[in-house]
């Protein structure tokens, strides 16, 4: 393999939200125990059968094609165009609808209810204010059909204990490496919001590319996450898991509580 050219690293412009080739092998490229566990999941606790599927703030479609190869029908929702096109691409690659879409996660509608969906890697902390998010679990409510199922993700704020406030890892696929390095820059927990930057090394035989981005997040503790879930009466919640994705050991939450995943059911 050639080796990469002894320049200085490109300095890529733009939101890491732009390079979907980039991110999908990030976010992408190791997400089988994730599936397992929503496919049990379905079984486990839907009050009715699976075989509609939706992912709010979809992006590539990580998890959207690994679904539909396995008979699902799936579609989805995500603010960027980039990202929409990477994802309705490789659906329509494989023979299947284009069914992602670009729009607002706190302000959408289908033209049929899904029996399940699933947001699990912290994107809805994106949604900066309470209004949005209120939004958010007001037209997945809409979305989802009564009995159905919406698995949500995120990082909650620790009152007691250590947290994470950095990760790195790196991720491959044939001739193309992508290093991801993230870091927080500032939590305030009054305010709700903390500044995360993100940067990209990306090597391939041929070139070397760099990417810096900023964003916030929006902060929930325990408390602040199941008083927004009981805005929407619509909800309930049907177990409470961590990241770890093994369905045979929920989690009691408490204050230590970091990585947590909800099993909303959909009331009729």
């Amino acid at each position: 393999m050639p080796k990469p050219s002894s320049t200085s690293p490109t300095q890529l412009q733009g939101s890491i939200y732009d390079y979907p080739k980039y991110y999908d092998l990030i976010f992408g490229s190791d997400c089988q125990a994730e599936m397992d566990f929503l496919e049990v999941g379905f079984q486990v606790f839907a009050d009715r059968p699976v075989k509609r599927l939706f992912e709010p703030a979809c992006g590539t479609g990580r998890l959207m094609i690994r679904f539909a190869k396995l008979g699902y029908e799936v579609g989805g929702v995500d603010l960027n165009e980039k990202a929409v096109a990477f994802c309705n691409q490789r659906l329509a690659k494989y023979g299947y609808p284009e069914s992602a879409f670009v729009g607002d996660m706190c302000d959408f509608q289908l033209a049929e209810p899904a029996d399940a969906a699933f947001n699990t890697i912290n994107s809805f902390r994106h949604l900066s204010s309470n209004e949005q998010a209120v939004g958010h679990l007001k037209s997945m409510a809409d979305a989802i059909a009564p009995g159905g199922l919406y698995f949500l993700g995120l990082h909650l704020s620790p009152l007691e204990g250590a947290t994470v406030e950095e990760e790195s890892w790196t991720a491959s696929r044939g001739s193309l490496t992508v290093k991801t390095d993230m870091w927080l820059v500032h939590r305030d927990l009054t305010k709700r919001y903390e500044t995360y930057k993100m940067k990209y090394e990306v090597t391939t035989p041929s070139k070397q590319e760099v990417l810096e981005d900023q964003f916030d997040f929006r902060t929930y503790t325990m408390d602040e996450a199941l008083s927004l879930i009981e805005a929407e009466p619509r909800w309930e919640i049907a177990e409470v898991y961590d990241f770890a994705y093994e369905i045979e050991a929920p989690i009691e939450l408490d204050d230590t509580t970091e990585d947590v995943v909800f099993v909303l059911r959909r009331t009729p």
